[in-house]
């Protein structure tokens, strides 16, 4: 019998730090831990990392020498730049003489903005690249860290082609000390200023992200762990130490990152919004066909190319408190009880706010005196929260994390209630209602912003704040909602299934067939160096015609646990788990199609147009209320395709509605295309080198469906 190995994942909360311990075979969960996050401690939050990472391994009784991952999410990048806890940069612009006086220009960053009163401070030079002499370099940089800069960015007109000249200054600033970024290191997109700000802005933080790298790095080898340490990237992939220690503003956001990792690989989510409520803040953003919706950070107002996913963060979670004026609830949030360092009172005995006495405090200067706390006699003083009020109203349930008995949030919510002369459960409910507004604009918008529909427009809930919230959000938008299994430690279940993710860009306006095919194998390249698995890597390819950019997409699982991993369903198990999705009885649904990596199952009669693809694994990798379904081949496939969208007299030439293709385990989803002919190059790219007669399924959507829904109610005649 084999040796038993572990994966070990932690998330760097606001509020809390977590572990999850996972079996590295089947991902099972089997233990879990969770302490304050260490903010104020001399070793920062690694701190905390360090200590529930020991705690999860002790209270599972197992060795570290049997972990063989450890992976975390962190808070560190994002709270430097919210902090203004970066270093000045020294810019060094390069360019041609051709090119120099538009360049010069663009490679000027002046100071950034971070946030009230805090500035990322700069100082720059220009050089002509034409023949550039290091003395001449060297005397730039000097100058440069005589003016004060700590760190160093190269950034070079046209750097993604010649890289020559930026390294010469990496080279040079290590010479006078000077931790250096290079614009081409960042990003391979032309756009000399954004660029620039870019490497401005990951240059920043490299002396805070590195001390913090290697104390974590050390804390770990001396706790005898030899597996690799990886951290949670933005947008939604993983990165070695090593590599944090060159590109740091790539791990901005990857708490919310992790939660959608563990939502997509552990829970099985394909579509949906994602909500996840911690103590603190609460996550939103939107899954479609199994992809997280990505987008540029924008930093103090500036536009970077720093990849991430495109959350929505909001001031309101499990632990804000309570703000009162004029006898009512004013505002839940954004301050919460672990800043104002009070205990939540729901968790606390009933018993003990027996004579208990409302005080309004101010959590921290300038905060406002009207937040609200409960002083015990004995006690001293607890909070009321979200959660509490959740409680109170017995919205919760005893296998939620944020469960507590509704008699001690009723007792807690007493004193309160009798000052503005209300019912207690009437007043939970009246917290409860101001928060989730906080949260529902945000949820409309995501909708309208993504075009979802109607099978998308489903609540995923995670975090362990989640039961605090959730339910009256889906109750004021009349949505269904779902809270994910290990929901409270759903992000470091996504860290420690490290899914590896990978994008190249280029700027080409109109690429051939073959230039999305070199972009998709240096894709496939690159995620492979990562430790991606070949077989569960999917590759999607985005054109945008605005920005003449090309942008592929490569994501998979982590070889280290896919290759123990060959535990398939039945037909029979695919189709209770498409049934209960589509909320159909098994008898009602039938399989209209199938590959050797996937069953498509679609309702017999009704809403025949529903649609639901299941991997072999059990995973529910698409959902669409508004699809039809055809099978064909590799050889076949564009046939098969034009068939399906027959365009009006009133359709553009080059018109595309949208299609997912299906062909064993991969999904290909061209949905976000309109013109017909990218979508050709792209199909073409992804099945070149695949055998013919490989069958594919064809999910069209868009006006193919209507033209179906049409044949449908008038016969197969002439539409």
């Amino acid at each position: 019998m084999s040796k038993k190995s572990y994966r070990i994942g932690i998330d760097v909360g606001g509020t809390f730090t977590k572990a999850a311990l996972l079996d590295n075979i089947d991902g099972s969960v089997v233990g879990r831990s969770s302490v304050h996050t260490t903010h104020d401690h001399p070793d920062g939050v690694a701190a905390g990392v360090i200590e529930v990472f020991e705690r999860v391994l002790s209270d599972a009784g197992i060795d570290a020498r049997d972990v063989v991952l450890l992976a975390h999410s962190t808070t560190q990048a994002t709270n430097a730049l919210l902090e203004g806890d970066v270093a000045r940069v020294g810019i060094l612009g390069l360019a041609g003489a051709r090119a120099a006086k538009l360049a010069e220009a663009q490679v000027r960053i002046d100071p950034i903005e971070l946030a009230p009163g805090r500035v990322l401070e700069t100082c720059n030079r220009f050089l002509l690249s034409d023949g550039l002499d290091r003395k001449a370099v060297e005397n730039a940089v000097a100058a440069l860290r005589a003016e004060g800069a700590q760190v160093l960015v190269a950034s070079a007109a046209f750097g993604v082609d010649n890289t020559s000249a930026e390294e010469l200054v990496r080279d040079v600033g290590g010479g006078f000390g000077l931790p250096t970024t290079c614009g081409h290191e960042v990003t391979r997109l032309y756009g000399l200023t954004t660029r620039t700000r870019t490497a401005v802005i990951n240059a920043s933080i490299l002396p805070r992200m590195i001390a913090t790298a290697n104390l974590t790095e050390t804390s770990i080898k001396k706790a005898g762990i030899d597996a690799p340490l990886m951290i949670m990237r933005g947008d939604g992939g993983v990165m070695d130490i090593s590599e944090m220690r060159h590109r740091p503003a790539m791990t901005m956001l990857s708490g919310p990152a992790a939660s959608v990792a563990g939502s997509l690989m552990h829970v099985g989510m394909s579509d949906g919004i994602y909500f996840e409520v911690g103590g603190t803040s609460t996550n939103l953003g939107v899954v479609k066909a199994g992809r997280p919706v990505v987008t540029y950070a924008n930093v103090g107002g500036h536009d970077t190319y720093v990849s991430s996913l495109d959350v929505r963060v909001l001031g309101v979670a499990g632990g804000s408190l309570i703000r009162i004026a004029e006898g009512a609830v004013r505002e839940v949030g954004p301050r919460s009880a672990h800043i104002a360092g009070l205990r939540y009172a729901c968790f606390a005995p009933a018993e003990i706010f027996a004579n208990a006495r409302v005080v309004l405090f101010e959590p921290k200067p300038g905060d406002g005196g009207d937040f609200v706390a409960i002083e015990t006699e004995h006690h001293g003083r607890f909070a009321l929260t979200n959660t509490c009020a959740a409680n109170a109203a017995a919205l919760t349930r005893p296998d939620m994390h944020c469960y507590a008995p509704p008699e001690a949030a009723r007792a807690a919510f007493a004193p309160l209630a009798a000052m503005l002369g209300k019912d207690v459960v009437a007043l939970a409910m009246e917290v409860l209602a101001s928060a989730a507004g906080k949260v529902t604009p945000t949820i409309r918008s995501l909708i309208r912003e993504y075009q979802l529909d109607e099978d998308q427009q489903v609540l995923i809930g995670t975090g362990g704040g989640i039961g605090a919230l959730l339910p009256t959000v889906a109750e004021q938008l009349g949505l269904r909602f779902e809270i994910a299994k290990d929901a409270e430690i759903i992000s470091s279940i996504g860290a420690a299934l490290a899914m590896v993710r990978e994008v190249v860009e280029r700027v080409n306006p109109d690429p051939s067939s073959d230039d999305i095919a070199h972009l998709r194998e240096e894709t496939l390249q690159a995620i492979a160096k990562l430790g991606a698995d070949p077989k569960t890597v999917d590759v999607s390819v985005e054109i945008d015609r605005q920005t003449g950019r090309i942008r592929a997409i490569a994501t998979g699982a982590a070889a280290l646990r896919s290759s123990g991993d060959t535990e398939t369903v039945s037909e029979r198990q695919a189709c209770r788990i498409a049934a209960r999705s589509l909320r159909l009885s098994e008898d009602d649904i039938e399989l209209a199609a199938e590959t050797p990596g996937a069953f498509v199952y679609t309702p017999k009669t009704g809403a025949a147009h529903s649609l639901r693809i299941v991997d072999r694994r059990g995973n529910v990798r698409l959902q669409r209320s508004h699809a039809v379904v055809q099978r064909t081949t590799v050889a076949n496939w564009r046939n098969s395709l034009q068939s399906m969208h027959l365009f009006g007299p009133q359709d553009p030439p080059d018109a595309f509605f949208g299609a997912v293709l299906l062909y064993d385990s991969h999904l290909l989803d061209v949905t976000d295309e309109s013109l017909y002919s990218n979508a050709v190059k792209i199909v073409d790219s992804e099945l070149a080198g695949v055998p013919p007669q490989t069958p594919v399924v064809l999910i069209g959507l868009g006006r193919a469906t209507l033209v179906e829904e049409m044949r449908e109610e008038n016969g197969d005649g002439e539409v």
